[in-house]
């Protein structure tokens, strides 16, 4: 493998996860902070707030594993080498 291909998988791959990182955590913090809010303006209404909350950071936290999946493939199984 080409020594300049293989420092730019890595960049890119380091880029992938950190971007692939920062938008669910941003996105995660939001949810969280408005679910709480949510159930402290309508206590009545917390389980189907939690119930949405807990479905919502599960489709972000998949965000986050396709980041990483796409790191491992840039490290790994490299397809420009």
């Amino acid at each position: 493998m080409d020594s300049l291909i293989a420092a730019a998988s890595v960049v890119a791959a380091a880029l992938a996860v950190g971007l692939a990182a920062i938008g669910p955590g941003i996105g995660q913090g939001n949810a969280a902070g408005q679910a709480v809010e949510g159930i402290a303006r309508q206590p009545e209404a917390e389980g189907k707030i939690r119930g949405t909350l807990l479905l919502s950071l599960a489709f972000m936290e998949a965000l986050t594993i396709y980041g990483l999946v796409v790191a491992l493939v840039l490290l790994f199984a490299n397809p420009f080498a």
